[in-house]
């Protein structure tokens, strides 16, 4: 094999240097300044940024200290492409600062740098404190690795140790080298079932609109599962419809739904009726007639049971029909007398 071919494996310690050490270093070992207009995020960022209070103190803090924990970028073009740090970007910015300490990552594959992203990411919060569609990325992300173990298993080792050192964190998360042996494990670390594990991997092929919309709840998770089979146009045309009327889409409709498009019978017109739940009515089914308690109030005293009241009812309907149809025989009684003279 040529040696000169074999891609450079550096640890996750060199992305960070000394990112997570208990008392801030002096020196950002392997750090520079960049201008804050030189970044941009990480394009489709999944996780939520800070804001409100737990924001403000993040500027206050910048203020006092300046920004401790270089972020991690990428080349990206004329910019630079924020991996880890977008929070302390932001606040940077509000703080009134024109440069950032910065450590520039190059040659990350992909598949690398949204393992920072996801990894760097939960070591900051709680995996139960994320949204469904972050924990379908983090799920994700972590399967991925989980099939190709020879990318980078270093970097999830080291991430994993440093978030242990992280000041202030506790990870909960169990031995990256534990965790990538079956999603049995997977499932075990993030608290959820198996089953579960499969339907976030689904979720996460949804289109980012549809995964907002099971973060908002006006798609079940469940549902999502099944919309994820969904080819993306017709992706597109649920989220328009669901977002045009505010509906919501529960498991039966989803279900319903992915039939339609296996059977090539999903259009607008059959989408809608599904979501709005037209298509659901039977037109069979008996609607339910409720007396107004004025009425009820004017035959029957409020001492007379519930029951008694029902057997009034019906025995007076019963009359009430016996007498339409008396009146109908006599009349077609009259017709053959008159037809007959």
């Amino acid at each position: 094999m040529d040696k000169s071919k074999t891609k450079k494996t550096e640890s996750f310690a060199s992305i960070f240097g000394d990112d997570y050490s208990a008392s801030p270093p002096d020196k950002k070992e392997g750090a520079i300044e960049l201008k804050l207009e030189q970044l941009v995020p990480f394009q489709n960022h999944p996780f939520k940024l800070y804001e409100g209070e737990r924001f403000n103190e993040m500027i206050e803090s910048i203020k006092n200290y300046g920004v401790i924990v270089p972020i991690v970028v990428r080349k990206k073009g004329l910019k630079y492409e924020i991996l880890s740090g977008h929070n302390r970007a932001n606040a940077a910015k509000e703080a009134g600062l024109e440069t950032i300490p910065t450590v520039i990552k190059e040659g990350l594959t992909e598949e690398e740098a949204i393992l920072i992203v996801t990894e760097t990411n939960l070591m900051q919060r709680s995996f139960t404190d994320l949204v469904h569609s972050e924990r379908a990325t983090v799920i994700a992300t972590r399967h991925n690795a989980m099939k190709n173990q020879g990318v980078r298993t270093d970097l999830l080792n080291e991430i994993e140790r440093l978030s242990k050192a992280s000041s202030g964190l506790i990870s909960t998360s169990r031995p990256m080298g534990e965790k990538l042996k079956s999603d049995e494990n997977l499932a075990k670390e993030f608290g959820v079932s198996p089953r579960n594990v499969s339907r976030y991997l689904r979720i996460y092929k949804l289109k980012d609109p549809l995964k907002q919309l099971v973060d908002e709840g006006k798609i079940a998770m469940r549902a999502g599962v099944d919309l994820s089979y969904l080819s993306a146009e017709n992706q597109e045309m649920i989220e328009a419809i669901v977002s045009e009327d505010t509906f919501k889409v529960d498991m039966k409709k989803a279900s319903i739904i992915r039939n339609y498009e296996e059977e090539g019978k999903l259009n607008w017109k059959t989408a809608k009726s599904i979501i709005t739940g037209e298509a659901l009515r039977d037109p069979n089914k008996q609607k339910l007639v409720k007396i107004q308690p004025k009425i009820i109030s004017k035959y029957f005293s409020p001492s007379q049971e519930i029951k008694t009241i029902e057997k009034i009812i019906e025995k007076a309907l019963e009359m009430y029909f016996q007498k339409q149809q008396e009146s109908i025989n006599l009349c077609e009684e009259e017709e053959g007398d008159e037809i007959g003279g």
